[in-house]
């Protein structure tokens, strides 16, 4: 498995990962090694299992964003972990270093649409009947080196959302070749990090907090708030950044 794979929860239902940067969700066109397929060798080298092994995906990160994401090890769970997506129950929080000086917090509104031969998405017109509307918020904890650190959570969940409306801001994310500053140096290095994740526990029906911040490393490690943040993040079950 991926040495920066970091198995932050597991049960007889549930996996909770923290997915590094540049590692598909599932299997893609690349080949290359994903999340999903080796999540799967792990069970069954671990566990000992026979034969295949189940391991439901609940939902996804573009490649390039680092952070926490739940599987399900049961059907049971797969399909009540699904209706909680489908209920708006998960909820994702993320920590994004943006370029330029954002104000302290705010709403971006943007219709989007997707190309799928490409895999490009573009602000279009809300008239265009193909568009799907992306809504979130976001708050500034910090300015450096005319860079933001911001806290982000979707309203709504839609493919490269957050990359998309912020560049469209003229905010793109730090390393964002592919719709911010064309820089290939950091494209292994995305400063998008889905750092918290909340969801019920598909059996025992208690909520689960889940906190994994991303490593210190550029351009993290330019702000005293994530120092803060680890150091401070009240977490229900006790799962927090790098334990």
């Amino acid at each position: 498995m991926h040495p920066d794979i970091k198995i932050i929860y597991e049960d007889n239902h549930l996996l909770v990962v923290s997915k590094p940067p540049n590692v598909p969700t599932q299997p893609d066109r690349s080949g290359d090694p994903d999340m999903l397929s080796m999540l799967k060798t792990y069970i069954k080298e671990k566990y000992g299992k026979p034969g295949n092994v189940f391991l439901g995906l609940v939902h996804r990160l573009d490649r390039p964003t680092s952070g926490l994401i739940v599987f399900a090890k049961t059907s049971k769970a797969a399909s009540r972990l699904a209706d909680q997506m489908r209920r708006k129950k998960i909820q994702k929080e993320y920590l994004a270093v943006l370029h330029g000086q954002l104000d302290k917090n705010g709403l971006l509104e943007h219709h989007l649409s997707k190309d799928h031969d490409k895999n490009l998405v573009s602000v279009a017109s809300g008239n265009d009947v193909k568009v799907k509307k992306a809504i979130l918020t976001y708050e500034t904890y910090e300015k450096q080196d005319n860079l933001s650190l911001v806290k982000i959570r979707l309203i709504t969940g839609r493919s490269h959302q957050i990359r998309v409306q912020f560049a469209e801001e003229e905010h793109p994310v730090w390393g964002d070749y592919k719709y911010g500053v064309a820089d290939r140096a950091n494209e292994d290095n995305l400063a998008l990090h889905a750092y918290l994740l909340q969801l019920i526990h598909p059996t025992q029906k208690k909520e689960l907090t889940f906190v994994h911040y991303p490593y210190l490393v550029p351009p993290w490690n330019k702000f005293k708030s994530i120092y803060k943040m680890m150091k401070e993040s009240p977490v229900s079950n006790g799962k927090t950044d790098q334990e």
